[in-house]
């Protein structure tokens, strides 16, 4: 986590977005995932070399959320496609994210110029297709919290927890009604708050650490 980052964009899990330009016969396939991490993106990398095999090239960028990014030429003239990959990455906002840009040569030499441009449209083509199909995810830091309460307070409960920004995630109904919810973080303090003083001054909720997530 960054100092001061409050939120960014990612891909929803699962989706891969892919999509192609062509410059002068050469083709360049852009292929964009989500990554928990450099693991996954290393994973991811191997992936797409390996679906490309015979490609030229295949220039890999990644950002995390926790500022570590990474990218390479993959063979190419130095900074001409792995750079501007990561930038198109930087500039869309999005993090937790790894794009590949494989390029199957067409037999004519694209300059420095032409290779940037051709590395960047490819891989802002592979975000638009992700926006377009509404695959791309808002992450924010967020606070998990656990209350238990009796059920005659539950409703009442229920509605502080709208009312101070709060969104449950699941509900356990047993011998008390136990929410497991989200906020906002810093949301929460008006909660804990407000529970405490419906309790008389006991406490509880349980607050966990903030992190990103999906409110």
């Amino acid at each position: 986590m960054l100092p001061g980052q409050t939120g960014f964009l990612t891909l929803a899990d699962g989706f891969e977005a892919q999509a192609e330009v062509e410059d002068r016969r050469s083709r360049f396939i852009a292929q964009l995932r989500h990554v928990d991490g450099e693991a996954d993106a290393t994973l991811f990398v191997d992936e797409v070399r390996a679906r490309h095999h015979d490609a030229r090239h295949n220039v890999p960028a990644w950002v995390l959320s926790d500022g570590r990014e990474r990218c390479s030429d993959d063979g190419e003239p130095q900074r001409t496609s792995g750079m501007p990959v990561l930038e198109v990455l930087r500039s869309s906002g999005l993090a937790d994210v790894c794009c590949v840009v494989t390029r199957y040569f067409g037999g004519t030499l694209l300059g420095p110029g032409g290779l940037v441009r051709a590395y960047s449209a490819a891989a802002q083509a592979a975000v638009d297709v992700a926006r377009g199909e509404d695959k791309l995810v808002s992450m924010q830091l967020v606070t998990r919290l656990t209350c238990s309460v009796p059920y005659s307070a539950y409703g009442r409960v229920e509605r502080l927890l709208t009312d101070c920004g709060g969104k449950a995630r699941d509900t356990i109904f047993a011998e008390d009604v136990q929410i497991n919810a989200v906020f906002p973080s810093g949301a929460e303090e008006a909660f804990c708050a407000a529970m405490r003083e419906l309790a008389n001054g006991e406490e509880l909720c349980l607050v966990g650490e903030p992190h990103f997530g999906a409110l």
